[in-house]
């Protein structure tokens, strides 16, 4: 393999159909790069391809884990090389907006340990008994530098770097070195984009479509598995303060809406720092594949 394509893009841009006019063209199965969209239970909340789309083209990292199993960036990285490393086609195609797994592909994540089963059950019962204030206080203490850029809202932030530091001894700073490693092939990056009122739209109404399509009994499903960092998600966070009595249903769908919006802009800003994507509207699929293949010729 000596090319990889990677196609990314805001949720509700339309990476998919995209994604899937490019792999008919070249031939190739598709690398995911969606963080959640792994988990088996969860297909709805996360736009997971259709049967029918995975039937279409093979489809790597979608489905291929439960929501229990632990998972990460680091561990991507390590599956998606492995994938690349044994394939003997001239080319392979990963798409997706989970920026983190894409940087790790691309770029190299730092190498933190994984942590192990003990410490994870851990910490997660302390979470559940102290709250995520206490928690914050004391990667405070244990880890100051780490403390003041990290999202003190995330418990899945939070609690990861408490993890390391309670595991080895070690800041989970001292970790995050942040060099970049080099890749023994040419990855060539698109990126699509739309207008902000167009990618509103399209998100507001497929958060609706969602609900259509059964994204209540999904989330019900799964509702007794809360607690997992997996379900710690647009979507499913919102449906369970519903289940609680906390806000009716009209509510939890307007904020659904509303943190899908936000996340998209989270995402936007993530990949505009990147110099290497050439931007595209989906629409103009020529020029994306002109821009492709002449980023091949060498």
């Amino acid at each position: 393999m000596s090319t990889l394509i990677v196609l990314v893009g805001p949720t509700g841009v339309g990476k998919t159909e995209t994604c899937l006019r490019l792999a008919d063209f070249f031939d190739v199965p598709i690398i995911n790069a969606d963080s959640r969209q792994i988990f088996r239970e969860i297909p709805i909340g996360t736009a997971a391809p259709t049967p029918e789309q995975m039937a279409r083209h093979h489809h790597y990292f979608v489905g291929t884990h439960t929501l229990e199993n632990y998972y990460s960036a680091s561990l991507y990285e390590q599956d998606v090389l492995q994938l690349l490393n044994t394939s003997t086609a001239p080319i392979a195609l990963l798409s997706g907006g989970s920026m983190m797994y894409i940087d790790a592909v691309c770029n190299g994540i730092d190498d933190i340990p994984t942590v192990d089963e003990d410490t994870r059950k851990w910490m997660k019962e302390r979470l559940d008994k102290e709250g995520l204030e206490a928690l914050t206080e004391e990667l405070k203490i244990l880890d100051p530098e780490h403390y003041a850029i990290v999202d003190r809202h995330n418990p899945r932030r939070v609690v990861h770097a408490l993890e390391i530091c309670h595991m080895t001894g070690r800041t989970y700073t001292s970790f995050r070195v942040g060099q970049r490693k080099q890749r023994p092939f040419k990855i060539i990056k698109v990126g699509l984009n739309r207008k902000r009122e167009e990618l509103y739209d399209r998100i507001n109404r497929r958060v609706l479509q969602m609900i259509d399509q059964g994204l209540l009994e999904e989330a019900r499903s799964v509702y007794p598995k809360r607690g997992l960092n997996s379900l710690n998600t647009v979507g499913y966070r919102e449906l369970f303060s519903y289940f609680d009595g906390e806000i009716p249903l009209d509510e939890a769908v307007r904020q659904i809406q509303s943190n899908t919006r936000r996340y998209m802009r989270k995402q936007l800003t993530w990949f505009k720092r990147d110099e290497e994507i050439m931007w595209f509207h989906p629409d103009n699929y020529k020029e994306i594949l002109n821009h492709i293949n002449n980023s091949l010729t060498p």
